[in-house]
């Protein structure tokens, strides 16, 4: 059985969470060509809304800002009518529901992005590895440097996302900053190498994400906006000479937004694959603790015994779980009794139809079938 704590309810600033499970972001890569939602993701979400919060799949602010195939969008007035739909679906259960709003930086590729221009980023430095394009796995190919005159475009475009996310009935935003993706991409040294205001410094590297929580709390409230950082994350070719100091500048920077809550992903945990040890693996939700005093979802290979203990320690205000909930749909129900938790199959995380997405079955509907 789970640690009663995690059932407790809690407030993220105008967010209201019946309980202390958050479903993490997970692509699945089932939208289609033009950004919208297939007919089944409102069921997908409808399933897992008793869950806290739900903190959705990565949505795209722009087309540029689209790094993997069949990923959605929130720039158009029909994208957002398809999370509309979400957002009542979710509702109607009880749940909460937030929108992850997503630029993929130089991780994206040519095929990708309109008229088949090079991916943008702070500086044209390739990552190291392959990616997903148009026609299957990749190496990664070099992003041209955003001019200065481009950034205040995308900030701007945050800005809008949330609108429309709100628009559309969302309950928030998460501002995702973490895995490598653009935000995290002008933090980290060893890819940022500008010389202009958003280069060089601590303060200016972090000065992308400062105007972007600034310009979507000015739009939707502070109190409905979050924040994903991965400190301790070396996914996508990712370092910092000094990532201490880097992330409690970025931790205190955001302790003074006033967010409705902070989503950190714990050391250990490397994009989507676990792994040893990383460089900088004290930088975990305890750290965090001395730098930031608002609330703070752990995110990081939880099971129900871990994300009790980091509740009860104090070093998190919620828990987030991923995989779990791709099979799991009723997470919260099979913690607390104890029950056996369905097995995700991984030939249908990313693409396809509904099997693999909408059809794993639910304590009820085991008990019922056996």
């Amino acid at each position: 059985m789970a640690d009663s704590s995690l059932y407790d309810p809690i407030n993220f600033g105008a967010l209201r969470l019946r309980n202390r499970f958050v479903m993490a972001p997970m692509t699945r890569s089932r939208a289609r060509h033009d950004g919208t939602l297939p007919d089944s993701a409102p069921v997908y979400y409808r399933q897992r809304a008793t869950a806290g919060l739900i903190v959705s799949e990565g949505i795209c602010i722009s087309p540029v800002a689209v790094g993997n195939p069949k990923v959605p969008g929130i720039w158009t007035d029909e994208q957002t009518r398809s999370w509309a739909e979400v957002a009542d679906a979710v509702h109607a259960e009880g749940g909460t529901i937030v929108a992850q709003l997503w630029h993929t930086g130089r991780a994206s590729h040519p095929s990708l992005q309109p008229g088949a221009q090079p991916q943008v980023g702070p500086s044209a430095i390739a990552i190291d590895g392959i990616t997903f394009a148009r026609g299957g796995r990749t190496p990664h190919v070099e992003p041209r440097a955003l001019e200065t005159l481009e950034i205040p475009v995308i900030v701007a475009q945050y800005a809008r996302a949330a609108a429309n996310a709100v628009r559309a009935g969302l309950d928030g935003v998460e501002v995702h900053a973490a895995n490598g993706y653009l935000v995290d991409q002008f933090l980290q040294d060893n890819s940022n190498h500008r010389t202009d205001r958003y280069g060089g410094s601590i303060a200016n590297r972090a000065r992308l994400l400062n105007e972007i929580v600034r310009e979507v709390s000015a739009t939707i409230g502070a109190e409905r906006v979050g924040v994903r950082l991965s400190p301790s994350s070396s996914y996508q070719d990712m370092a910092d000479s000094d990532p201490q100091a880097l992330f409690a500048h970025v931790l205190e920077m955001l302790d003074e937004a006033n967010l409705g809550y902070l989503h950190l992903v714990q050391p250990g945990i490397d994009g989507s694959e676990s792994v040893a040890s990383r460089p900088a693996d004290m930088l975990d939700c305890s750290w965090a603790r001395t730098h930031y005093s608002g609330n703070i979802i752990a995110a990081g290979g939880f099971d129900a015994a871990s994300a009790g203990a980091i509740l009860t320690k104090g070093h998190a205000d919620a828990v987030a779980f991923g995989r779990p909930y791709i099979a799991n749909p009723d997470l919260p129900a099979r913690f607390i009794a104890g029950a056996p938790l369905n097995e995700p199959d991984r030939a249908t995380f990313y693409g396809g139809g509904d099997e693999g997405y909408i059809d794993y079955p639910t304590l009820d509907r085991a008990t019922t079938s056996s």
